[in-house]
């Protein structure tokens, strides 16, 4: 039987999560807030969906963007960083074929994990309104179909990922029926269980306490899961906290304020990094060392 190399992205995530402390993970529209998110020592990353979409073509997290360009994000940004990156692989884009196509992508372009959501399609922002979920027999086909992708690629040596398992039925049906999902999402082989849209701390304590498995908090500034500090979140039981929309957010309004300078005729200097880190971020002093070594005299 073919096997699986152990420094796959996906078996560096497995060893992250069987560390003792919470990881705590900012989130990435495209590769260069991935090389920011890594230089700044994180181990880990998680793809937006949101931010890719608002990045990638300028529209809203609704269903908009396609599955090639999600892949696409996806594979650029495992290629600019060395640590493992978690996907959004939204519903799956179709039906449990469709999922298991999916799966199968995102391993392909070198993401450790993807998620896969109970949401029906067009999905939506978790945190906006209008979303709904499929009944729960759909969800769990779905998540079935996720993990037999992983299984196949695994067994044939094809590549490796991680299941992570979305509920978005807090919402709609309550707490009760989004840990019965997340429980069924489990025996059907996820790796990662998300259930979202907590509104409470004592909501978020009892998902970790009722939900087997690794669970993942996401934390939207102004949504309506409470923003805790690390140490609290790893007292509730949560394994990785994502922060989605938070170097987004903080991009934009930097750019906001650079250009409303710009508009009133001043230049925002004090705003700006030394264009000599500007370069050093994005890779031109390691291109140089590169570029020196292979351009020295030949015999």
């Amino acid at each position: 039987m073919a096997t699986v190399s152990p420094l796959t992205p996906a078996n560096r995530l497995r060893a992250l999560l069987e560390g003792d402390r919470l990881l705590l993970t900012p989130s990435a529209g495209d590769a260069l807030s991935a090389r920011l998110i890594e230089q700044a020592g994180f181990p880990l990353a998680f793809i937006s969906g949101f931010a890719v979409s608002a990045s990638r073509i300028g529209m809203p997290d609704t269903g908009l963007i396609s599955y090639a360009e999600m892949v696409d994000s996806a594979r650029n940004i495992a290629a600019a960083v060395s640590m493992p990156v978690m996907a959004d692989g939204d519903t799956g884009f179709g039906n449990a074929l469709n999922v298991k196509r999916t799966v199968a992508g995102f391993a392909q372009a070198g993401a450790a994990s993807v998620m896969i959501e109970d949401q029906v399609a067009p999905k939506r922002c978790g945190h906006t309104r209008g979303k709904m979920v499929v009944g729960r027999e759909e969800a769990v086909d779905r998540i079935r179909a996720a993990c037999d992708a992983r299984d196949e690629m695994r067994a044939s040596g094809k590549g490796d990922i991680l299941i992570l398992a979305r509920t978005d039925a807090r919402r709609e049906h309550g707490v009760s029926e989004a840990i019965a999902r997340a429980q069924a999402f489990r025996e059907a082989g996820a790796d990662i269980l998300f259930v979202e849209e907590p509104q409470s701390e004592d909501e978020m304590r009892t998902i970790c306490s009722e939900v087997d498995g690794p669970s993942m908090a996401n934390l939207v500034e102004g949504g309506l899961t409470p923003i805790l500090p690390g140490d609290q979140l790893e007292d509730l039981g949560f394994k990785i906290a994502i922060f989605p929309l938070t170097l987004m957010s903080a991009a934009m309004k930097a750019m906001i304020g650079a250009l409303e300078t710009m508009k009133g005729g001043a230049h925002p200097n004090d705003a700006l990094l030394e264009f000599a880190e500007l370069r050093k971020r994005v890779g031109f002093d390691e291109y140089y060392r590169q570029e020196q070594r292979y351009s020295g005299a030949r015999d």
